[in-house]
């Protein structure tokens, strides 16, 4: 009986693969009762329950998949995985043991994030290959390995069953909602847990990182092409960090429904306004957008004479320019059209 290729890869990329787990530490706390006395010392009505801090206990509050990177314990996830603030990270090898990480980088465009293993000097860890999304075809053979629904390392298969998707995807723990294009459809069985392991070709060689599924749908499953995180790793190997680009405007993208509701000319375009909070100004204090005189209530249309609708939207647009680049932004303020230049800075 003939082997499976698919086995000769889980075997040689399984390794690779660690769960991430999200504790938190909270009070803990226990309750007892006070029971009240007349003046006679007697009992008296129904005890009162009360209710007393005894230290901090810690509890899971969420997990997902991750894979080694860089042999130093470099991991690669979503970020949405690790979107949720003041909690702790552990990472579980495919030997089961335990390792304290910490957050290297967050990317919210294309939803990756990376993680380094605190506890772990002088060991060296298995890495998975990179390969190449732009040259996937639809039919490949893809293969899923996650921490899905609890289950450490579970395998699935299927093929690549679209490409350059475009999907709103909510995560749960966090309330978060991103849109998320240009992504690879797969029937492969992605779960709960899934989310920030790898999607494999046949050669074990990394396509993606998976990253949603349809609820109440069947076989269909999304995962981010491996080459949007490519960038961040390597800004990672040469600076210690991942060098975004950075206008500094706060906005929503117009369309039909946009225009009608805020009564605009046009029914495309980047439209400046404030977010709820202290610090949701459209425009970002000491940002090259405040330095050229950005306003909320501006629209910007055209971004190096591409015009901004749901194809191309503007963070998309920003993150595929380099630090320090100067770009040219048509604006729309009232009845008059405007072009600017703006030098783009790094994102702190």
């Amino acid at each position: 009986m003939n082997k499976s290729p698919v086995v000769d890869v889980v075997k040689k990329t399984l390794p690779s693969v660690v769960s991430i787990i999200i504790s938190k530490r909270i009070p803990k706390i226990r309750k007892y009762y006070l029971q009240p006395y007349d003046e006679f010392l007697q009992p008296f009505g129904e005890p009162i329950p009360q209710y007393r801090q005894e230290g901090m206990e810690k509890v899971h509050i969420g997990g997902g998949s991750g894979f080694f990177v860089m042999p130093e314990g470099i991991v690669l996830t979503n970020r949405h995985v690790i979107s949720i603030p003041n909690v702790e990270y552990t990472v579980i090898a495919a030997d089961e043991k335990k390792y304290s990480a910490e957050v290297l980088a967050r990317d919210a465009v294309y939803d990756v994030a990376i993680l380094r293993l605190k506890n772990a000097k002088g060991k060296k860890f298995p890495v998975l290959e990179l390969g190449d999304s732009n040259k996937l075809n639809l039919g490949e053979t893809v293969i899923a390995i996650g921490n899905a629904l609890g289950f450490h390392n579970t395998v699935s298969t299927g093929v690549v069953s679209g490409l350059s998707r475009s999907i709103t995807a909510a995560d749960l723990p966090s309330g978060q909602v991103a849109q998320l294009r240009g992504i690879i459809q797969t029937d492969a069985a992605i779960n709960p847990g899934n989310s920030g392991g790898p999607l494999l070709d046949i050669n074990g060689k990394v396509i993606g990182i998976n990253v949603a599924i349809v609820v109440g749908a069947q076989n269909i499953g999304f995962a981010i092409p491996i080459n949007n995180a490519k960038k961040d790793l390597d800004d990672l190997k040469k600076y210690g960090r991942i060098i975004q680009p950075f206008l500094g405007v706060r906005y929503i993208l117009v369309n039909k429904e946009i225009q009608e509701k805020y009564h605009l000319p046009v029914n495309y375009g980047a439209l400046i306004i404030r977010e709820q909070g202290p610090e949701g100004m459209g425009v970002v204090p000491g940002s090259p957008a405040a330095k050229i005189g950005l306003m909320e209530g501006d629209i910007i249309l055209e971004f190096n004479k591409i015009k901004i609708d749901e194809k191309h939207p503007l963070h998309e647009l920003i993150h595929k320019c380099k630090v320090g680049d100067i770009v040219e932004i048509k604006i729309l303020r009232g009845d008059k059209l405007g072009v600017t230049k703006v030098k783009l800075e790094e994102r702190k």
